[in-house]
């Protein structure tokens, strides 16, 4: 049987297996997904290993995304210009292949799964690190009116207009900046959800029929997610759908059959809500 895995440290958390098992079920193929802890320092030798052994591919999480990027010896666009590697695949000419699979994750949960458009949209990213860089060019490919970058570090956020501007307007600004300016589309990619915290946004920052994702998902609505219904978001999403959409797009790369997402993300939506 196809051998997969997600290696990461810490894993235990890891809900890779279980969505795999669901694709796997509802699309007929046969393969066995497990999750392995790598040392901090193991992973080149853990995955030469498995490669060796005959694995088919893998998933990575923290804090290996960048180690697999060095690790692959060939690269999909989208992964050269995350810089990080979420997804290996081993090629029959003995290659592996490094995809980043995370952007395309977040636009299929935005578009197809909670059916907003992206099109000619003014879109507002909050934060500059890795999470905003892996999702910047499947975000410009939907031809948004402009993106606009905005970070407590300005010169971070400069130094992805400078790299992603060949895909489309985009625009990079401080939080102070932001005040007078309006959004469409406002996407929270800064870990500030998970302790609790919100990056300081100006009241009127959202137009009329805005909506607002978060990268980050939990069993409650997060601190952003709540501050955005507060503040006249049409509609509201967590990044639970994303995470099931990247997941998705692994499987597509490594079996080119394309998983129903929907179904998965529901069942853990229940098992979040019923922890």
């Amino acid at each position: 049987m196809d051998q997969y895995r997600v290696y990461g440290n810490p894993i235990a958390q890891s809900k890779s297996p279980q969505i795999h098992q669901q694709f796997a079920n509802q699309t007929g193929e046969s393969l066995n997904y497990e999750k392995q802890l790598v040392p901090v320092n193991g992973f080149a030798d853990a995955a030469k290993a498995f490669f060796a052994e005959g694995g088919c591919g893998l998933n990575i999480t923290v804090p290996f995304k960048l180690e697999a990027f060095q690790f692959a010896t060939r690269l999909t666009e989208r992964a050269r210009n995350a810089g990080a590697v979420n997804t290996l695949k081993a090629l029959d000419n003995g290659d592996i292949l490094g995809d980043n699979t995370d952007g395309q994750g977040m636009v299929s949960d935005i578009v197809n799964h909670l059916g907003w458009s992206l099109k000619d949209k003014t879109v507002l990213l909050l934060g500059a690190g890795g999470a905003v860089r892996g999702v910047l060019q499947p975000l410009l490919e939907q031809e948004p009116t402009k993106v606009v970058i905005a970070n407590r570090t300005v010169a971070k956020a400069l130094t992805l207009v400078r790299e992603f501007k060949r895909y489309g307007k985009v625009q990079a600004c401080g939080f102070a900046d932001l005040a007078g300016q309006q959004f469409d589309v406002v996407i929270n990619g800064t870990s500030a959800s998970l302790s609790g915290d919100l990056p300081p946004l100006p009241e009127h920052l959202l137009s009329e029929q805005a909506v607002c994702y978060d990268m980050m998902y939990g069993a409650e609505p997060t601190v952003f997610m709540q501050w955005a219904s507060a503040h006249g978001a049409t509609s509201v999403a967590d990044g639970l759908g994303m995470l099931v959409g990247q997941a998705a797009e692994a499987f597509y790369l490594w079996r080119r059959v394309k998983p129903e997402v929907a179904p998965v993300i529901q069942s853990l939506r229940a098992q979040l809500i019923h922890s």
